[in-house]
């Protein structure tokens, strides 16, 4: 019965931090019972299953129960299976989902390597339109977990054709993460390459993605500032932040003192 299969996910990520807390006396136990069991019902033929188990893995990724070694050989894997180009269309926009939200848990190694490349794929899938979206949605996360090189070698392309995608809704979704993708840039690429990006996204035919910009216009202009004067900062959830003013002026004075 899919109830069953799911309230058996939804007890795995309790039964994984009893193991990890009693790891001396169950050494092997989540690498050999449960982790399986994760694994083969993010293919479950029900939806519910299927989603109950995408909930656990995240869970379990989150509280850090699940080694990098298992996550490449075992999740990985299956993933990239369901994100196929040839890959049922469901499976498929389910599969990109929780591709982006394991970005920022797993190493940068992992996101480069195993990862990004199935990404980059995604956001040109002309089948999906789901798909290319959630890719647009989640697109500053994962310049964020793969770092500036990599950003500015495979990810800034890929932006480039969301920001000009025939559907609105993804030069939308590009506006709004906009801020996010440039801090992950350096200067140059900001000035050269995406200030007359941002400029096309506010001139865009489309009201609601010219809107976008322009409540993405303040914090894009803010990534051009020094953090050290300016008290600007991107937090880890991606959104902007100032730091308090006794911290910015102590980082001003130690910045003058290394100047003299």
């Amino acid at each position: 019965e899919p109830t069953v299969r799911t309230e058996l996910m939804e007890q795995i990520p309790p039964i994984a931090i009893f193991l990890q807390e009693s790891r001396p006396k169950f050494p092997t136990a989540f690498v050999e019972y449960l982790m399986p069991i994760v694994v083969r019902y993010l293919t479950d033929i029900n939806n519910q299953v299927r989603k109950a188990g995408q909930e656990a893995l995240l869970i379990l990724l989150e509280q850090d129960l699940v080694a990098q070694s298992d996550i490449e050989n075992k999740v990985c894997p299956i993933l990239l299976d369901l994100s196929a180009p040839d890959s049922d269309d469901e499976y498929k926009v389910e599969a990109v989902n929780i591709i982006c939200k394991m970005a920022s848990m797993l190493s940068r190694t992992t996101v480069e390597h195993v990862l990004l490349p199935r990404f980059c794929e995604l956001c040109s899938d002309g089948k999906l339109f789901q798909v290319r979206k959630i890719c647009a949605a989640n697109f500053g996360d994962i310049c964020n977990a793969v770092g500036q090189e990599a950003t500015e070698r495979l990810l800034i392309p890929k932006f480039f054709e969301l920001c000009s995608d025939s559907v609105w809704g993804m030069r939308k979704a590009c506006a709004e993460c906009f801020m996010a993708v440039s801090y992950t840039t350096s200067p140059e690429v900001r000035r050269s390459k995406l200030s007359p990006l941002f400029i096309s996204l506010i001139s865009d035919t489309c009201r609601w993605v010219r809107q976008a910009a322009f409540q993405s216009l303040g914090p894009f202009i803010s990534t051009f500032a020094n953090p050290s004067s300016a008290g600007l900062y991107i937090r880890e959830d991606g959104t902007l932040s100032i730091r308090p003013m006794q911290d910015v002026n102590s980082s001003s004075c130690q910045l003058n003192n290394n100047i003299t």
